[in-house]
């Protein structure tokens, strides 16, 4: 049974999607706990109402992002993870961190990597006048947003969109695409080859790449 720790900084809609996939029990898997960064996240009462285990690790009260990071990493060991997931989780983590979880630290980003890392993406896909924008899975590198790339999900642009049109359709598409990639890695079928990823024992059906048109 794999154990699966949830970090997140926000509403938690992802970790409410991971929540729901497992919870048909077939999954090798279940998730031991969801850690904040800040005590206003809704994600933790959301996760305290489907009966997980949640902790606040809360940024503010550190001076260094050092001893955050620390404190961060002893909430999280202490539950003996075999992979964390990063949903909505808004630090940026230093290199120590990302080697500590190397090869089992996931992040969900949501544009189409390597396109517009950071902030604001569906402002920026908007603003370059993209045809397809999207949400990418990967594994987390010392650089904001990089790592090799387990999975995307494309979604169309369309020419009526605005910001909250468009980033409601990638967040839709992000609740497929994050569990998807977390079974993957839950039934060992995901390889790290240099900088990237190979999806080992592919089934009838299965892609790396979703797509989706709907409006």
């Amino acid at each position: 049974m794999k154990r699966i720790v949830v970090l997140l900084s926000g509403r938690g809609s992802n970790m409410v999607a991971l929540a729901a996939a497992l919870g048909d029990g077939r999954w090798p898997a279940q998730i031991v706990g969801v850690i904040a960064d800040r005590p206003g996240a809704a994600g933790l009462q959301r996760a305290a109402g489907l009966g997980l285990s949640t902790a606040l690790v809360d940024y503010r009260g550190f001076a260094r992002r050092a001893d955050f990071e620390q404190a961060l990493r002893e909430a999280i060991d202490v539950l003996a993870p075999d992979v964390v997931l990063l949903a909505g989780f808004m630090r940026v983590l230093g290199a120590a961190f990302v080697e500590h979880y190397r090869g089992r630290l996931l992040n969900i980003h949501p544009s189409l990597l390597p396109a517009f890392p950071g902030l604001a993406t569906h402002r920026r896909a908007l603003e370059a006048g993209v045809a397809a924008h999207g949400a990418t899975v990967h594994f987390v590198g010392v650089e904001v947003d990089d790592g090799p790339i387990v999975a995307q999900a494309v979604v169309a642009v369309h020419p009526d969109d605005d910001e909250a049109t468009l980033a409601a359709r990638v967040l839709e598409s992000e609740h497929r695409l994050y569990p998807m990639a977390l079974r993957w890695f839950v039934e060992d079928r995901l390889r790290i080859e240099g900088a990237r990823v190979r999806l080992l024992d592919p089934r009838p059906g299965e892609t790396r790449l979703l797509r989706s048109d709907a409006r």
